[in-house]
């Protein structure tokens, strides 16, 4: 289907920015969204991230720019608890072949009782799929849709029902 963005059910992975390490964990939702969870932790804070992410083909199936938004809570040395908002704008490929994705995003962030009020971050990140998407199975018949037992639509042996009041 030409209008599928992911190519996976299920991915986990980590995230490498330029002063933090992060765990990555990305759930389909329904056919163009995601959630993804992000778990990250620098030299002076630690944090959590939710994000909503919609995701839509270039170039095929397997390569798909996303955009999001969400939020985020987490921990820093000096002051203490900091939560915010997020936005999200990435590229990501899936390996034709291999359970593994591909991706590069930036991430802007605005902080609430935070030294830093607010945070442009780029990173990238490795996946591994967990689940795959299921396949459609293809119909046998070759010319169009198959009547199905359970369809309203009248065919044409249904001259020869008896007609109820």
């Amino acid at each position: 289907m030409a209008g599928m963005a992911q190519k996976y059910r299920t991915a986990a992975g980590v995230r490498l920015e330029s002063d933090r390490f992060g765990l990555t964990l990305q759930q389909k939702l329904h056919e163009k969204g995601t959630i993804e969870g992000i778990v990250q932790i620098g030299s002076r804070e630690y944090s959590g991230t939710a994000l909503y992410e919609w995701h839509f083909p270039m170039l095929g199936k397997r390569f798909n720019y996303y955009l999001g938004a969400g939020g985020h809570i987490g921990n820093l040395k000096d002051s203490g608890v900091f939560t915010g908002v997020d936005g999200i704008l990435g590229i990501e490929y899936k390996v034709n072949g291999l359970p593994f994705l591909l991706s590069a995003d930036v991430k802007p962030a605005v902080h609430i009782n935070h030294e830093d009020w607010i945070h442009l971050s780029s990173g990238v990140s490795v996946r591994y799929v967990l689940l795959k998407e299921k396949k459609q199975k293809k119909e046998w018949w070759p010319f169009g849709k198959k009547n199905n037992k359970n369809d309203d639509k009248p065919s044409i042996l249904d001259i020869f029902k008896k007609k109820e009041d």
